[in-house]
């Protein structure tokens, strides 16, 4: 009925007698922006050891399989990879152009919004139409709005080129880059959209993939709201074979180098000798001696977890990462079910479900009383996505449910072990089950009863498998406030160590890959980089 388990288990398994006698850089984490900083320091000659905790590579873009179904855990779609954009070039450099990519029905997203359908279709001028014929009053306000989204193109560049430059740099350049920085890029989303429009439902409409950040529109900053919206102007598509060829795909590049991805090597502390990385001291106690550290796993775990108190105190970066907050946590409920996607009438379509047009008052009340209706559920078929996956499990189809998840719901059981955690538990676990199953349900009212089999993560499970100390899943909220902390950049005042991954760019898969190109950026300098940007981009 399906593979072998080790089949998604990519990665060689950490011992100390394993590890090479020295290394160029030790990469923390193994999501996309540790491997594609390891990735492109390989091809830059440096030979690299990438540690990821977890039993298998990859960070948000692995797959798991249980009871003969296989399930993705955070690459539910991507965009910008339909055609030759710096996105696609940069996943076909990494993976020597074998990742393949399936598109998504012309209807990527569909919002229901209280008892109101709305629809999102790939293509910009398909997109910009077909929002029309939805509110055909408010022509001059889309219209607008996509000129502010292309207006953000040029912004974002400029942030990314900002985040690389080195501090003397900055202020010689900072004159220029404000000129090309429009200021209503860092004001909150419902802000810059009220300011098109009164429909609360349009507002709602282009604000409909705000689950793709974890922030609703008055708190999030409309620079990643855009960055998103652009992202899917073209629509969705989905990796052939499944997520976690992503990982399978780049590793090899940084073994080519003699370099090694390790599994279940986890990390307790990044060691610092007068002032200077020297390396990182397993779990284990063995100790990896290495000038450059590169952290993928997250700032707070970075400066809230692995370095030492006193070095953290000491280069202020206690007192900066007050200035920022963990994202919220989620649910998913992954599902198994007997039949094919063709059989079962799955689409290719995400379902986006939310109780009204106001999005942020839905979370307000959900973080205030758990049992009010979640703010949004989100459905995704990934084996209708995948036209592979039917080789790897016949006569069967998968879908996942995702929700936000405050981490205080489930801190009463913070230390516990994953499948240990008690009845009381998994009473709450079932209940939520039921209470997302409904909604499914409820837009696909012929699956009831068809459903195989069922089981829910939490942000406990998060914790557990991706050690992100609150559960969260985009790293740091995308607030206004965090976007223009200056601090979030590759460069940390620690020399030796370096930071990649979502938190010093933005959120999600593409986010945190562009994140590595910045990271390599920065510490290669101009003059290394410049090669390998042209035989990325060329």
């Amino acid at each position: 009925m399906s593979m072998k388990p080790s089949t998604l288990r990519i990665g060689r398994r950490y011992r100390p007698g394993r590890l090479d006698p020295a290394y160029d850089a030790l990469v923390i984490g193994s999501g996309i922006g540790g491997l594609t900083t390891a990735a492109l320091l390989s091809d830059l000659g440096w030979k690299v050891c990438v540690l990821e905790q977890h039993y298998t590579a990859g960070g948000y873009t692995h797959s798991y399989e249980r009871n003969g179904y296989e399930w993705d855990v955070g690459v539910h779609y991507i965009g910008d990879v339909g055609a030759k954009t710096r996105t696609r070039k940069l996943f076909d450099y990494l993976t020597d152009d074998q990742l393949q990519w399936a598109p998504m029905d012309d209807e990527y997203d569909r919002f229901y919004v209280g008892d109101k359908v709305f629809n999102a279709v790939a293509g910009k001028s398909e997109f910009r139409d077909n929002l029309v014929a939805q509110f055909p009053a408010e022509e001059q306000a889309i219209d607008r709005y996509l000129e502010l989204l292309a207006q953000v193109g040029g912004a974002l560049s400029m942030f990314g080129m900002a985040r690389v430059l080195k501090p003397w740099q900055k202020t010689v350049a900072g004159p220029y880059l404000k000129w090309k920085t429009p200021d209503f890029i860092y004001r909150n989303t419902y802000d810059v959209l009220s300011e098109l429009t009164d429909d609360q439902d349009l507002i709602a409409v282009i604000c409909g993939q705000w689950g793709d950040m974890g922030l609703p529109p008055r708190q999030s900053v409309f620079m990643v709201h855009a960055m998103i919206a652009r992202h899917y102007l073209y629509g969705g598509y989905y990796p052939i074979g499944g997520s976690w060829k992503i990982a399978d795909y780049i590793i090899p590049k940084i073994q080519a180098a003699g370099g090694e991805v390790f599994t279940y090597a986890n990390v307790e502390e990044i060691l610092v000798d007068d002032g200077r990385v020297k390396g990182v001291r397993m779990s284990d106690e063995h100790v990896i001696e290495c000038p450059v550290v590169i952290s993928s796993a997250g700032v707070d775990n970075t400066f809230g977890h692995l370095l030492p108190a006193e070095v953290v105190s000491a280069t202020g970066y206690d007192r900066a990462i007050r200035n920022v907050r963990p994202s919220i946590g989620h649910l998913c409920l992954y599902i198994g079910l007997k039949g094919t996607a063709e059989e079962l009438g799955l689409p290719k379509t995400n379902f986006w479900i939310y109780p009204h047009n106001d999005y942020d008052k839905a979370v307000a009340d959900f973080r205030a009383d758990p049992a009010a209706p979640f703010p949004v559920v989100y459905v995704s078929f990934p084996s209708a996505k995948d036209p592979e996956y039917l080789e790897r499990h016949p006569g069967t189809a998968t879908i996942e449910i995702v929700a936000p998840a405050p981490y205080e719901q489930f801190e009463q059981w913070k230390g516990t072990i994953w499948g240990k955690r008690g009845e009381d538990y998994e009473s709450l676990k079932s209940d939520l089950s039921e209470r997302l199953l409904e909604h499914l349900y409820d837009k696909l009212p012929e699956l009831r009863g068809r459903i195989d089999y069922f089981e829910l993560s939490t942000p406990l499970s998060t914790e557990w498998f991706s050690a992100y100390r609150h559960g969260e899943l985009y790293g740091l909220d995308h607030t206004p406030e965090r976007l223009q902390e200056d601090w979030l950049t590759p460069r940390t005042k620690i020399p030796g160590l370096w930071l990649t991954g979502q938190d010093i760019l933005t959120c999600g898969v593409t986010g945190a890959m562009m994140a590595g190109l910045l990271t390599v950026t920065a510490m290669a300098g101009a003059k290394k980089i410049g090669p390998l940007m042209k035989r990325i981009y060329s």
